[in-house]
């Protein structure tokens, strides 16, 4: 029996479900800068929802009230937008995850939903957990996935232990992702999804993603790309046929490192073989409103306002990020001390071409600066230190303005040794199937001045031709204060 009151609350949702469906049609047609700049923050939205306040409100309420029982019911059976409880939706969260659905389909017609989750390691676990759930239909089919072998350690953890070792799920690695064969072989009828990191961490893997799509699409698999080092202001995976992109937006997207956020990113009506006809037609919206209900992965309001503040100029810290690194790398190339260099910006790298079919700067055409199209290729590179894991060690400890840090993305230059650090859990075996060497040093090249950091790693470089003028010291202070014993000498 329909309930009167409850309607009036769908027909006066609906009126405003058209109003931000008006507003997102305006936006779409905004350059780039103009979408990470207000996202679907629009002055209705101000004026209606939020007492004029230009800039996003941070909610930091765990839940919502309602005029009475008829709101309440239909906002808990989803017939209307609601915000019920933190833990599943919340305004921020909504501000900032029509942001991102705008950013990663930027320059397309292409219908998309987010769902921001705490981190980018469990954006990785809902973006491909509900595809290998036991098929009710068939519980006793084999499940398998299909996946680049050069992609972040925590990634290969959670795929390689988490998946394949406690639940018994077939893991199927690429080893050569540029190798178009070694894709198909490896997809049968139970591979639930392929996924791909390109460009991968800390590798600089690349691979020909439109092949791979026609690939996967051609057998009915759904296909999800981490974008986080690329992100969308150098390739739009959705916009290129993909399905899903995750983003581990604490890093490139949020270059300040205050914040841990991750996002899922779907198109509308993936291509998969397996999943409800509601999982398959708004992937992230499932997410949001069942499974990740369930399991509590959601992003909290401070950490969803802080990213969406970083955003704003995601478009001009890529390109000063870039523009920083290749010079960098440029000079890491030319260096006695260094054995060889990956960055896709170079011209020399074996992936440069392909990368340049993929990897512009959004909207370079329409700067004033460039007035083109330009490649950009990121902020992240690796060098391997001639001589050795000892001497990358060496080299590693004498920087004096990079950071020694697993993070990256950041606006400060930051670096690590992954095979001690952000792949230390992989295992020789697994290190050296992803080409992973104990002598590589990762390095993201942020926002200060290219020839402080060029100095920094040319004197860091020096060392390993002499005595090492840095000395650890001998007591250590972990506590949050600065401590003399900690300066360099």
């Amino acid at each position: 029996m329909s309930n009167p009151g409850v309607e009036r609350y769908i027909a006066a949702a609906n009126e405003t479900a058209a109003r931000r469906k008006a507003d997102w049609d305006e936006m779409k047609k905004c350059k780039f800068d103009t979408c990470a700049v207000h996202g679907l923050y629009t002055m209705n939205e101000a004026l209606n929802s939020n007492q004029g306040s230009i800039i996003e409100p941070t909610y930091m309420s765990t839940s919502q009230t309602y005029r009475d029982s008829d709101e309440m019911e239909a906002a808990l059976s989803y017939q209307i937008p609601t915000w019920c409880y933190a833990r599943i939706a919340n305004p921020t969260l909504y501000y900032f995850e029509n942001t991102m659905a705008l950013l990663e389909t930027y320059g397309s017609d292409i219908e998309a939903t987010c769902v921001g989750t705490s981190s980018g390691m469990s954006a990785i676990m809902a973006a491909t957990d509900s595809f290998l759930s036991v098929d009710p239909e068939n519980p006793d089919a084999p499940r398998n996935f299909v996946t680049t072998c050069q992609v972040y350690g925590g990634t290969f953890q959670q795929f390689n232990i988490r998946r394949k070792e406690e639940q018994g799920i077939d893991c199927r690695w690429v080893v050569n992702s540029n190798d178009m064969d070694e894709w198909a072989s490896k997809i049968d009828e139970n591979t639930r999804f392929v996924y791909g990191e390109m460009p991968s961490n800390p590798g600089l893997a690349f691979f020909d993603l439109k092949k791979v799509i026609e690939i996967a699409h051609s057998k009915g698999v759904p296909v999800i790309i981490d974008n986080t080092v690329g992100t969308p202001a150098l390739i739009r995976p959705l916009v290129l046929g993909a399905d899903v992109v995750i983003q581990s937006v604490t890093k490139t997207l949020t270059s300040s490192g205050l914040g841990i956020c991750g996002a899922v990113i779907a198109r509308k009506n993936i291509t998969s073989n397996f999943g409800s006809d509601m999982m398959k037609a708004d992937y992230a919206m499932y997410l949001k409103a069942l499974p990740n209900r369930d399991w509590g992965q959601n992003l909290s309001p401070m950490n969803a306002m802080m990213s969406l503040t970083d955003m704003r100029t995601l478009r001009t810290k890529v390109d000063l990020f870039s523009r920083n690194t290749e010079q960098v790398a440029e000079f890491l190339e030319g260096h006695s001390g260094v054995e060889s260099v990956s960055y896709l910006g170079l011209k020399s790298h074996p992936l440069h071409e392909l990368a340049s079919e993929y990897m512009y700067l959004v909207d370079s055409e329409f700067d004033a600066q460039y007035g083109k199209k330009i490649n950009r290729y990121g902020h992240l590179l690796s060098f391997n230190v001639a001589g050795g894991v000892a001497n990358a060690r060496k080299v590693f400890d004498g920087l004096q303005r990079v950071w020694r840090a697993t993070d990256l993305g950041r606006v400060k230059s930051v670096a690590t040794i992954p095979a001690i650090s952000t792949h230390s859990q992989q295992g020789d075996e697994g290190r050296e199937m992803a080409n992973i060497p104990g002598n590589m040093i990762r390095l993201c090249v942020g926002g200060e001045h290219p020839d402080d950091i060029i100095r920094d790693l040319d004197q860091a470089l020096s060392l390993v031709d002499g005595e090492i003028s840095y000395k650890a010291p001998s007591e250590f202070s972990y506590g949050g204060a600065s401590d003399s014993t900690m300066a360099r000498k």
